[in-house]
């Protein structure tokens, strides 16, 4: 029996997904994560419309972009502007503020990291849920991995790779983003629709803003990379102790060999999620309940974490609150209900995702749940318990 806020915790990158979703897994303890209605989310900067503009009437961006309906070949200079905000990641020493918003049926919810990161060496994140009054301690983690951080607003090598996949990538033009004159590069969906925008710092590539749209062109979420600093003074300024994760330590990444050959141990490791998610990295530890699994499924914009660990729940969730979704019962954490998890047949799954609603709702209906028995088999026991109570005998 365990706690699913024993093990979700884990070192800061890893070059596996997205600082929300990391910051997601550090503050889904209980009551961490704070959510306001969108009028009173006072970080960050207001959602651009998705119908306006990026930059100026560049011819160059008008040619690229994709036709109103159908799929077309990415753009190969966006691609590259999106390689180099990648690269820039880790070979530039910088320091800022990411402010992570999401935005779902009239509420929000909002994550504030002060990132440091020295040129090919660390980087450190200390994140706080803004405007909470649940909590206000801080979470600092690092990340020592140089060669694979898990970079600014999502932007890395793997999930471009993804982006590219599942998406047409187009350049858009000139903008700004924190005062500073940004490339535009935009993702489209193959019936053209804007699945999100990126502005990627003019000078150093590095990324400073992205917006994620739905279907019908409304703003689900916000990143902003602000107040940045380039310069080595982003060394002396990264911050020593403070709380930290909990001892791992999780391996190296899984090839996607290994993690499929998992199956024949008994692990449940799914190839592919709903709405065009792919495990594309994978690591497991073992902690004091046992060995735990970390799969990561994303898009390219879209990333959920899928853990898995033999065993059951613990009889009292404390942060957690019983809900149904899809016609099954499990357990969300409180506030933000992008934390859940749930036992079935001696696995323990917990999801954590930074995915529209709908994707969520579809991932934990395609993973193993407990069938409540049916009708029939609920009145034979009936009957049974009845013939007992009649017959003496029984």
């Amino acid at each position: 029996m365990f706690s699913p806020s024993s093990f979700v915790s884990r070192r800061h990158g890893e070059g596996r997904s997205p600082l929300l979703l990391t910051a997601a897994l550090v503050m889904a303890l209980p009551g961490f994560l704070a959510t306001a209605c969108s009028s009173q989310l006072g970080t960050g900067t207001a959602p651009r419309e998705a119908t306006a503009t990026a930059g100026g009437p560049a011819a160059s961006a008008a040619a690229e972009q994709a036709p109103a309906t159908g799929r077309r070949t990415s753009s190969t200079r966006a691609l590259h502007l999106l390689s180099q905000a990648a690269q820039a990641a880790i070979s530039m020493s910088y320091q800022g503020q990411e402010v992570v918003t999401r935005w779902s049926d009239g509420s929000g919810s909002v994550l504030v990291s002060d990132i440091w990161h020295v040129s090919g060496g660390q980087t450190v994140t200390q994140t706080t849920a803004a405007g909470s009054s649940l909590s206000s301690q801080p979470f600092l983690s690092s990340d020592d991995d140089s060669q694979a951080p898990e970079g600014v607003l999502g932007v890395t090598v793997p999930l471009i790779g993804l982006l590219e996949t599942h998406y047409t990538v187009v350049y858009a033009g000139t903008g700004s983003a924190d005062s500073r004159t940004a490339q535009v590069v935009e993702a489209r969906r193959e019936d053209g629709s804007l699945a999100a925008r990126f502005w990627l710092d003019d000078a150093t590539k590095l990324p400073l803003e992205r917006e994620v749209f739905d279907s019908t062109s409304h703003v689900i979420s916000q990143d902003v990379f602000i107040r940045v600093r380039f310069s080595t003074q982003a060394q002396a300024a990264v911050p020593v102790g403070g709380p930290s994760d909990p001892p791992g330590p999780w391996a190296d990444p899984l090839s996607h060999a290994q993690l499929l050959a998992l199956h024949t141990q008994g692990w449940l490791v799914p190839a592919g999620l709903p709405g065009g998610l792919s495990l594309f990295t994978g690591a497991r530890t073992t902690t004091t309940t046992g060995t735990v699994l970390d799969l990561g499924y994303s898009d390219g914009l879209s990333v959920v974490s899928v853990f898995e660990q033999r065993g059951h729940l613990a009889a009292k969730l404390d942060g957690w609150q019983r809900t149904i979704v899809g016609g099954q019962v499990i357990y969300v954490a409180e506030p933000d209900q992008r934390s859940l998890t749930w036992s079935s047949r001696g696995m323990v799954y917990t999801v954590m995702a930074d995915a529209p609603v709908q994707t969520v709702n579809a991932v934990v209906g395609v993973l193993p749940h407990d069938t409540p028995p049916g009708f029939w088999q609920r009145m034979s026991r009936g009957f049974v318990r009845l013939a007992s109570w009649v017959n003496p005998f029984g």
